[in-house]
């Protein structure tokens, strides 16, 4: 009985294998916003970054992979929305023309619900966002995985096979930076390329002189690429405009002229020169 067992396990990961492939094949880039620790802007880099694709005219999805913590519906506006199910098939939500998110938050019978599973069943959601939603074809694939280097980030590795790159999202502080280099390691050890690092919240603008402080220090996390050896794409500031477009839904990238917007485009270069295999700019 236990070898029949091992072998429909293995049966049955093979077909999942398979359906991803199936699935991703239609998939030109894929790429994961990781981040050590929780707070340090991950998704709102996620959302932001797919948000900026898709209005740059690509064909972008967002996957949601935060089974515990689903905030892709809150950052992009899009919480009373859901997922249209149509012939047995799943098809995401549509944040703007060209790009589409899936999540878990979209599910939930309430904004309090809580999801209180193990790994298997959060692999289970992981592999059901990449084999049965209809994500159609496109150019980018953005994942939000959550904070930490556990089961989520593993299946989503596991089940892609192939992805572009690793993004690493920390704050200047020692600690962010201390979990961000395990990130980094997590990418080296599973064969994914390492996009760069984003230092995030690195120097406070003042919404009054618009002076900058540093409040959680700075250089942190430019200092760790420099020793890692991967490339710093670049840091932005802590903006108190910022935090109000999250809890609003607007996407930060829409606020044209800020400080934040400005760091935030030369990310996006960099992201997109290192996946086109073209040099990263400082």
């Amino acid at each position: 009985m236990g070898a029949a067992n091992e072998e429909e396990r293995e049966s049955g990961m093979e077909a999942s294998l398979e359906a991803v492939e199936a699935r991703m094949a239609k998939v030109k880039h894929r790429i994961m916003v990781m981040s050590g620790k929780g707070g340090v802007g991950k998704t709102t880099v996620a959302a932001n970054l797919a948000f900026a694709l898709g209005m740059s005219g690509l064909d972008v999805g967002l996957m949601d992979a935060d089974i515990h913590g689903p905030n892709v519906p809150k950052i992009l506006g899009i919480e009373e929305k859901r997922p249209a199910v149509l012939e047995g098939k799943i098809y995401p939500v549509e944040v703007i023309p060209r790009l589409k998110a899936i999540s878990i938050g979209f599910l939930l019978p309430s904004k309090d619900a809580s999801i209180i599973w193990r790994g298997p069943l959060k692999m289970n959601a992981i592999r059901q966002f990449l084999t049965g939603v209809e994500w159609g074809e496109l150019d980018y694939m953005v994942i939000d995985l959550p904070p930490g280097t556990g089961d989520e980030p593993l299946s989503v590795v596991q089940l892609m096979k192939k992805v572009d790159g690793a993004i690493i999202v920390t704050t200047p502080q020692e600690l962010a930076v201390l979990s961000a280099r395990k990130a980094v390691n997590f990418s080296r050890v599973l064969q994914v390329p390492v996009i760069g690092i984003i230092e995030n919240m690195s120097g406070f603008v003042c919404p009054h002189c618009g002076n900058e402080v540093n409040i959680f220090k700075y250089g942190g996390g430019e200092r760790a690429a420099l020793e890692l050896g991967v490339p710093f794409l670049g840091r932005v500031p802590f903006d108190p405009q910022m935090v109000e477009a999250a809890d609003s839904g607007t996407p930060f990238v829409l606020q044209k002229g800020s400080r934040v917007t400005e760091a935030f485009e030369q990310i996006i270069e960099n992201v997109w020169a290192f996946v086109e295999g073209k040099e990263v700019k400082d």
